[in-house]
């Protein structure tokens, strides 16, 4: 699943929008230079077509397809049953936070041994049974935190909406009439696959260990927590399988402890 702490996640960058314009004044120039042919011209005309409906896709959409795809991941993946004791631990830590700095969020526990955590377009954030097992309730916290961020800075929508824009699944969306359209696990699958594939920037996990520590100090929670997960998560490389390779990927969890250690003092 998408958009994770620090283990998996989702690449974003901002100026897939403007690329795809780009792209569309390319085609059009091309198109508009043409008289090769009928056939060739609607090709064409056609592939503008899909990077406009791309360049365009609406938020609306993509919450849809958020919507779907999260409820794919609780299918797919072993959901802990609410009188679970991981399900009844996250409850109680999140009861408080189901509507957080103007967000509605909805929070459940995956039974997997996996250290990790993610966070989706239209507010759902999971956590894995084996991230909980590592942390302590002001460690998962300040996880959670970090995870709330991904959303409240829209690096969740962004993350979707490139993913999708490269997914068969924008064409049958488009096809099935937009933002109310079913897709198939088939195509849900293959956007996971896109998702998982990627991450995010080390900018937009800075801004997310930012929102993190200030939702810790906001709410009165032990800021010096996100400094003991970022510490916890730099202890797994080569204790978990491909862990190393996955660390090697993203922004280095130690010099995250220290800046949220260093911030949380009030350092700059």
């Amino acid at each position: 699943m998408a958009c994770a702490l620090c283990l998996t996640g989702c690449a974003t960058t901002d100026g897939g929008s403007a690329s795809g314009l780009s792209s569309v004044s390319s085609a059009l120039g091309s198109t508009s230079a043409g008289g090769s042919g009928a056939s060739k011209s609607e090709n064409k005309v056609g592939a503008v077509l899909d990077v406009f409906k791309a360049v365009t896709v609406s938020d609306d959409e993509l919450k849809s397809v958020a919507l779907q795809y999260r409820a794919y991941g609780d299918r797919t993946e072993k959901l802990a049953p609410p009188g679970n004791k991981y399900a009844k631990r996250l409850a109680r830590l999140t009861a408080k936070h189901v509507n957080e700095d103007g967000m509605k969020l909805n929070f459940k526990v995956y039974l997997s041994d996996e250290v990790n955590a993610n966070a989706t377009a239209d507010g759902s954030i999971r956590v894995y049974s084996g991230l909980m097992d590592m942390m302590n309730d002001q460690e998962l916290l300040g996880v959670i935190g970090h995870e709330i961020g991904h959303v409240k800075h829209a690096h969740t929508m962004s993350a979707m909406r490139t993913a999708y824009m490269a997914s068969a699944g924008r064409k049958a969306m488009a096809a099935s009439g937009g933002a109310g359209a079913k897709l198939a696990d088939s195509d849900l699958g293959e956007l996971g696959e896109k998702m998982l594939n990627s991450q995010f920037s080390q900018s937009q996990e800075t801004e997310s260990d930012d929102y993190g520590l200030a939702f810790m100090q906001k709410h009165k929670y032990n800021v010096k927590a996100m400094e003991g997960a970022f510490r916890k998560i730099a202890s797994l490389s080569g204790k978990q399988g491909g862990m190393d390779q996955m660390l090697s990927s993203h922004p280095d969890p130690g010099a995250r402890a220290d800046r949220m250690r260093d911030k949380a003092a009030g350092k700059k």
